[in-house]
């Protein structure tokens, strides 16, 4: 399957490849929101054990696909990857703070970000959009640097990454639709805000894509950064989340098979 994808994807140019894979991934983050046509209900267990499944793969994929390259390519030379991942942590930072959004099953006085009068389902759509900002990157920095033919990152590779981030795009989308259902929202809208979620994947896919080409020694920095924005939503949002609801064993277990199943993927598969 890796194989036929990396076939499918060298037909198109570095960023035509980026944007399909963004809408590749968006597609996946709408699959999950269609559940709430489905379901009227959705165990917290389960949503627990999916966040902590996703947020293993950002972190297995922050280091398997984007660390470990940018550190090779660097002839070993620890310092870009390091000044990327502090750029790209801090570049979060900055956008946690000042972009409004809401995490899910908080109450809206919690809302995060600048003070403003914006719906809870609006709040809710932008904290998981700002999950999906470095993920979207990091899709376009892989590609971008395989376009290069760079042996450190390969057309396998960023495909891996591509499928990897749109499966966990699954869950977010379910989470944030099934969320705005409990709340007495009507399905069809409750599904428009749970694929919307996912919608940012083309638009920094594409950016992170066009940035590589056109700026090839930014690569080794650019994928630091890409893991330190990573690293910094896990370690910020998705892990806390999963394991506030009483359920932090079944949590931590996705996390470590989420961690598993990404490495498992990038070393058999590239």
């Amino acid at each position: 399957m890796v194989d036929y994808l990396s076939q499918c994807l060298r037909s198109f140019s570095p960023v035509g490849q980026a944007l399909a894979a963004g809408i590749f991934a968006w597609a996946l983050g709408a699959f999950g929101a269609a559940f709430v046509f489905a379901v009227k209900d959705f165990s917290q267990r389960v949503f627990d054990l999916m966040l902590g499944f996703a947020g293993g793969i950002m972190l297995s994929a922050s280091f398997w696909s984007l660390l470990a390259p940018a550190v090779e390519m660097s002839a070993n030379n620890w310092v870009p990857a390091v000044l990327g991942f502090l750029l790209g942590s801090f570049f979060m930072r900055v956008v946690d703070k000042l972009l409004p959004h809401l995490h899910l099953g908080f109450p809206i006085q919690e809302a995060e970000g600048i003070k403003t009068s914006w719906r809870r389902s609006v709040l809710l759509v932008l904290a998981i959009a700002l999950h999906n900002i470095p993920e979207g990157l990091a899709i376009g920095v892989a590609i971008g640097a395989a376009a290069l033919g760079l042996p450190e990152v390969t057309v396998a590779a960023a495909v891996v990454l591509v499928l990897a981030m749109g499966l966990h795009n699954i869950p977010e989308g379910l989470a944030v639709s099934v969320s705005l259902r409990r709340e007495g929202m009507p399905q069809s809208r409750s599904f428009w805000y749970g694929q919307l979620s996912s919608a940012v994947f083309p638009i920094t896919a594409v950016i992170g894509s066009a940035t590589i080409l056109w700026i090839q020694p930014l690569l080794p920095y650019a994928l630091g950064f890409a893991a330190g924005a990573m690293i910094f939503v896990v370690v910020e949002e998705v892990i806390p989340e999963s394991q506030r609801n009483g359920h932090a064993d079944l949590a931590t277990a996705g996390t470590i098979a989420g961690f598993l199943a990404m490495m498992i993927l990038d070393l058999v598969f590239v």
